[in-house]
């Protein structure tokens, strides 16, 4: 077994791998960049190095730095986690040429799998079924188009490069397919350098199921499937194991297939087979066909390990380290079921917008597992994926899973950005999904009852009021809610969603309050030791100078209102077009003195791995413009400034 190894990778996934070898007695290096210098991962470490700027490509995906880290530091091992270097052979090579192990497939299998219409001649070849269609190499407009009448419409252009859905189109009607194409490829070429697409018939009710192997370079076994279906835009966002409605005989029959296409290309280590499967009519031996290979460890192992009792970073170092595969297939069986949800800052009725943050408040629920990779005080910072944590339950049926994960999320704490609990809480109350009734269309077609802003009450706005007036704590309002001559009335402005709630709280005695909230009252009273505000228990609650959070309908969080600052910023109000996180501007298209209307692109700016268009509020004319291409802003900051059309003829 190794002594030391480094992990090539950051956040969560770095964390869980430090995990398993502190439990090995395996000590770990970590690299860090400028944004993580005190990040959870750095901190886990027996040892943390600088690699260099923010940005991925100044920092994690410099191999070579990386490789130099690990010789220096006396690793015997890389781990590459998941994302950045994880599936890249030309590293792969770099780390075997210096002496060091790869804790993962050699470059051989990660190229063999790289491209899906070559993995999938690969994979037919070996005996594991495809979707028809066409995966060859002549990528001329009209053969293309031949090709997808042979498969008959519906059909998929699906770039051979992609992932996460983009250069991908689903034509339904043969006339649209060369504008289908010319956009696919453009999407291609931009995203992957790569303009080669292939040809896939359409499965009408899809839903995407893989199987988790696991090889030692010559015998593979399968740690039975995951059922990945419930996604948004190609992204997963709650994950299971095993699948719904899954028979022996699929199992079995799934399992041997993604068995055949590991041992195919001498796979070594953890790697994920994903099938696409016709869920029309009941899962059928006859109805799933093989999509792709993930070449590394999945973010959602978890499932797996949880019904498998199998820890899979474990497995990945011993192998790694020169052990035969640790059980064989008879010895794996499935106890019970798992549910993996993914907790990110994201702004969900403004689109999934991602957002940053310091977290001011973190605490994880009770009862299940949770993966992070930070801790309360970090920040979310705009250079990497959003994510805060993976929370994993589990229990002996799929129902009892499920119901621990609802009230996993909805004991979940988190304070100072936004998340998308109340999201992932309206997933696991759906009807259907609560029954297995699952495909990969499914939030798309219910997306509006999905994404709900919860509305507070009078009595949670109530609450909001008195823990911005310091006034909940025990001793808080006998020695400053009252005068000598009479109770203190006290007044304090909230802000929700541009909605303003006023407030005027009326201390009554040390354990009694009056909140008054346009004209509504609302009466608090202590408790056992705890405050009820109209009868009900006061949620758990989180208070900065700037805002209250009460941990009730998955996080509410009021601003508390500087009066101050008020008319200050009413006047501004649609002038200034500010950037609504940290990012990088990719593009300003405005010049000052141009005529512009509500709605018009302004800028682009890039965060979390995403472009984000800036638009005009209203009608009016550009005064001002503050910043220019490739400049790194900060959230908040003014990047546009209008006039009104008559201010500008004046001035």
């Amino acid at each position: 077994m190794f002594n030391k190894i480094l992990i090539a990778n950051r956040g969560e996934i770095a964390c869980r791998v430090m995990e398993t070898a502190r439990t090995m007695g395996v000590k770990t290096v970590a690299v860090y960049s400028d944004a993580d210098s005190t990040s959870k991962h750095v901190a886990m470490a027996d040892e943390a190095v600088h690699i260099g700027g923010s940005a991925p490509a100044e920092s994690y995906l410099k191999g070579d730095l990386i490789i130099e880290v690990a010789l220096k530091t006396g690793a015997q091992a890389i781990h590459p986690g998941y994302g950045f270097l994880s599936e890249n052979p030309d590293f792969v090579e770099k780390v075997e040429a210096a002496g060091l192990v790869f804790i993962g497939p050699s470059a051989k299998a990660i190229r063999a799998m790289g491209l899906k219409d070559a993995a999938k001649v690969l994979m037919h070849e070996a005996g594991v079924p495809i979707v028809p269609g066409y995966h060859g190499t002549n990528q001329d407009p009209e053969h293309l188009a031949g090709a997808a009448d042979a498969t008959g419409y519906p059909v998929l252009i699906k770039a051979v490069a992609g992932g996460g859905g983009k250069g991908m189109r689903l034509v339904e009607d043969p006339a649209d397919f060369m504008d289908a194409l010319a956009s696919a490829q453009g999407e291609a070429t931009t995203a992957f350098g790569n303009a080669d697409v292939l040809i896939e018939k359409f499965v009408q009710h899809p839903r995407h199921i893989e199987v988790q192997v696991f090889g030692d370079g010559t015998h593979a076994v399968h740690l039975f499937e995951r059922d990945c279906s419930l996604q948004r835009r190609h992204q997963k966002v709650i994950e299971e194991a095993p699948a719904p409605g899954m028979t022996e005989d699929v199992r079995a029959a799934m399992g041997n297939a993604a068995v055949r296409a590991a041992e195919a290309i001498g796979y070594k280590g953890a790697g994920t087979v994903e099938f696409i499967v016709d869920g029309s009519d009941g899962l059928r031996t006859d109805g799933f066909w093989f999509m792709e290979m993930n070449t590394r460890l999945q973010v959602e192992h978890p499932v797996t390990e949880a019904i498998t009792g199998v820890d899979l970073v474990e497995w990945q170092l011993r192998v790694a380290a020169g052990e035969s595969l640790p059980s064989q297939q008879d010895d794996l069986t499935i106890q019970g079921h798992s549910f993996e949800v993914r907790l990110y800052a994201e702004d969900v009725p403004k689109g999934f917008l991602p957002a940053t943050g310091t977290l001011s408040h973190l605490q994880f629920p009770d009862g299940a597992r949770s993966d992070s990779g930070v801790r309360a005080g970090d920040t979310i910072s705009p250079f990497y994926d959003p994510m805060i944590a993976k929370v994993i339950t589990h229990g002996p049926t799929r129902a009892v899973a499920l119901s621990r994960m609802r009230t996993a999320l909805d004991t979940c704490q988190v304070g100072g950005t936004v998340t998308n609990l109340a999201f992932l809480g309206a997933l696991c109350d759906h009807a259907g999904f609560s029954v297995g009734e699952v495909d990969t269309g499914l939030i798309a077609r219910d997306i509006d009852t999905l994404v709900t802003d919860p509305t507070p009450t009078q009595a949670q706005v109530a609450w909001a009021a008195m823990v911005a007036l310091d006034l909940d704590g025990d001793a808080q309002g006998q020695t400053t809610g009252f005068t000598l001559w009479a109770p203190l009335e006290r007044s304090v402005s909230l802000m929700r969603d541009e909605v303003q709630y006023d407030a005027k709280v009326l201390m009554q005695g040390s354990n009694k309050a009056l909140v008054s909230l346009d004209g509504a009252e609302v009466q608090a009273e202590k408790i056992g030791g705890g405050w009820h505000l109209d009868g009900d228990r006061a949620a758990p609650v989180s208070k900065t100078p700037s805002a209250v959070t009460l941990y009730t309908q998955y996080g509410l969080e009021f601003a508390i209102i500087d009066p101050l600052a008020r008319e200050a910023a009413g006047a501004e109000a649609g002038n200034v077009i500010s950037a609504p996180m940290p990012g990088l501007v990719k593009a300003v298209f405005a010049t000052a003195g141009q005529e512009v209307k509500e709605g018009d692109r302004l800028a682009i700016l890039e965060a979390m791995k995403m472009e984000h268009s800036l638009l005009a509020a209203r009608d009016g004319v550009v005064a001002e413009v503050f910043a220019s291409a490739g400049d790194q802003v900060q959230d908040g900051a003014a990047l546009i400034q209008l006039v009104e059309e008559d201010q500008e003829d004046a001035a």
